[in-house]
């Protein structure tokens, strides 16, 4: 006769085992820890007004003032500031100067942030390729 235990017969099991995956993981969450302190994250240096660019000799100027106003000069000895239209500024810019002529924006502190980035974005599309921005740089730092 034969025993009910070895008449049993053995199933499949349909169970995923997850022990190895899970020792895995453990030690790839190790390594993560240990190697994370390691990375040193980019740092940039943003320039401050002190260590900004000389101003070109003979650059366009283009100035905004507090209220948005558009004017335009030539930076020389007794040119003066001429006020333009914010649409005729590109064909100012074309008729006065050439494309190898630096042109440099000078705006008041109070104008948005938003004004500045649309003329300098008008004067780049215009096809300007030397554009800066001009500072006060005997203003001390702010930190």
């Amino acid at each position: 006769m034969t025993s009910l235990g070895s008449r049993r017969s053995r199933r499949m099991k349909n169970d995923i085992n997850v022990v190895p995956y899970i020792d895995v993981m453990l030690v790839l969450l190790v390594i993560f820890m240990v190697t994370a302190p390691m990375i040193t994250p980019g740092q940039i240096e943003l320039p401050s007004v002190g260590t900004a660019s000389e101003v070109p000799l003979q650059p366009l100027e283009i100035q905004i003032d507090a209220e948005g106003a558009l004017a335009l000069r030539m930076r020389e000895g007794g040119a003066s500031f001429r006020s333009i239209d914010k649409a005729n500024l590109l064909a100012e810019v074309r008729a006065i100067a050439t494309p190898d002529t630096p042109v440099v924006i000078s705006a008041d502190g109070k104008v948005p942030y938003e004004t500045v980035m649309q003329v300098m974005d008008q004067l780049r599309n215009g096809g300007v390729g030397k554009l800066g921005l001009l500072v006060n740089q005997n203003a001390p730092a702010a930190r």
